[in-house]
């Protein structure tokens, strides 16, 4: 019996999933420890074609579904897949308390802000009262530690735990208790989204020890990621080979996570390379780089005052005086103005340089319009960092290449700009480090639900989880829920 035939019996405790199951964005998890009252896990935006249960789109993000048992709301990171929606459900009239991280609790107010400038209104006065509310039902909680939280009368505790994905990110932890307090806890542990074991600037996560039930990811469920040291290799490669004709390289990425991960790589490669040519006119240490996205900037700030969360080799790199997301070469560009006059000068010039800008699946922002002045020059590139959904720009140019076409803004551009594609520097973990997550805990939990992919990704994962449960003669039950 699935669990959420369970919750409608009384059998406790109980999930109901409302995103990120028909697709990788939309991600949101109803954790149910009791008769009418639960735990929301995540609010996300769906894009491209994803969709939810209930019928919520990227073109409809009203609740779709019954919020008035939900008294929490726990935020896993603050990707916009996974917190888009909460100006929405606060519409629908949720007001419970909001839990994550503490560098969370720092990023989440100004993606919001952004969002809700996008999405529902550009006046000052409601994007600083949406703003006001959100920071009045923010708590911010210390990784490794049980938290009690007010749930009526349930006795229930969260916990959450680095999950390496981008600064912040966490695994969460539902402890109930379905005797009361004499009898077992039940946990239920929520992966978010996992962060890849060798990515750089955050620690990898570690495995729980164990759960009854693990409602996990599977982006790369289907596949193997580049290591580190080959990833930055070809990193290196393909800009050398787009930087020679004195074209631009044109990277889409999230402002949060790809950006700093992709700026401390290539300080890297600069500090390394220094005084190397990266072509006939251009020394690596002379090489421009741009970020060209505002909100990128101001999260790289953060990023910047949050070094205690950075794992240690970030630091020792600081130690040593050395600024990996403020080196010397980085431009940054943040009006409006400023933003058109570098695509003019780059689209319409011979000088090479390097573009960072959002967004990372190109359905929006600064990146299009790079896009739209670049594409159709067969001297740039667009090189893709991450993951690209269903029904996205970026998919179409990533799956076509040079000689298809593209819709952007509802206009069509050819396509004869390199195209390449180095998925080794998603944020997301690869089948491996999902596999390696699982098998190390010590009791593995009796039902595995892989949600937060593609069909295909799911099923690949689903299949390679329940060969390594076999082997390990574990019976428990793997399944990709639909709602």
């Amino acid at each position: 019996m699935d669990r959420d035939d369970q919750r409608e019996g009384g059998v406790f405790p109980a999930i109901r999933h409302h995103g990120a199951v028909k697709g990788v964005t939309g991600s949101a998890h109803e954790w149910q420890p009791g008769p009418g009252v639960s735990v929301l896990i995540d609010c996300g935006l769906f894009q491209g074609r994803d969709a939810g249960p209930g019928g919520a789109s990227a073109d409809d993000l009203r609740m779709d579904f019954d919020i008035s048992c939900v008294r929490a709301l726990v935020v896993t990171h603050v990707h916009i897949d996974h917190i888009g929606r909460l100006p929405w459900l606060l519409a629908a009239g949720f007001s419970g308390p909001i839990y994550c991280s503490e560098p969370s609790a720092r990023l989440l107010p100004i993606v919001l802000e952004d969002a809700f400038r996008l999405g529902i209104s550009w006046q000052p006065d409601r994007v600083e009262a949406f703003l006001e509310t959100v920071r009045r039902r923010l708590v911010p909680l210390t990784y490794d530690t049980w938290h009690r939280i007010a749930l009526g009368a349930l006795p229930v505790e969260l916990s959450l735990r680095r999950a390496g994905h981008i600064l912040g990110s966490a695994y969460v932890t539902c402890r109930c208790w379905p005797d009361g307090r004499e009898g077992a806890p039940h946990d239920t542990v929520f992966s978010g989204d996992l962060g890849a074991r060798d990515a750089p600037i955050l620690p990898a996560p570690v495995s729980p020890e164990s759960a009854d039930v693990l409602v996990i990811e599977s982006t790369y469920g289907d596949r193997q990621h580049q290591g580190r040291e080959s990833r930055t290799r070809r990193l290196e490669a393909v800009l050398e080979k787009a930087l020679s004709d004195q074209g631009t390289v044109l990277i889409p990425a999230f402002s949060i996570g790809r950006t700093q991960e992709l700026l401390y790589e290539l300080e890297e490669i600069i500090h390394t390379r220094r005084s190397d040519p990266v072509n006939d006119t251009l020394a690596w240490d002379a090489l421009p780089v741009i970020l060209d996205s505002p909100l990128a900037s101001r999260f790289t700030q953060v990023y910047r005052t949050l070094t205690p969360f950075w794992e240690q080799e970030a630091r020792e790199r600081l130690a040593v005086g050395r600024q990996p997301l403020g080196f010397e070469q980085l431009l940054t560009v943040d009006d409006h103005d400023a933003h058109c006059r570098m695509v003019h000068h780059l689209a319409s010039s011979c000088r090479p340089a390097v573009v960072i800008a959002a967004s990372g699946m190109c359905a929006g922002g600064r990146i299009t319009r790079y896009l739209k002045a670049m594409l159709g020059d067969a001297r740039h590139n667009v090189l893709f960092v991450g993951y690209q959904a269903r029904g996205t720009p970026g998919r179409v140019i990533q799956s076509r290449g040079q000689g298809g076409e593209v819709v952007l803004d509802r206009q069509t551009y050819p396509i004869a700009a390199g195209i390449d594609s180095i998925s080794g520097y998603s944020a997301h973990a690869d089948q491996q480090d999902l596999l390696r997550f699982v098998m190390g805990m010590q009791r593995l939990p009796a039902e595995i639900r892989v949600v937060h992919g593609d069909d295909r990704a799911k099923r690949a994962f689903k299949a390679r989880l329940e060969t390594a449960c076999a082997e390990r003669g574990h019976r428990g039950r793997v399944i990709c829920p639909e709602g």
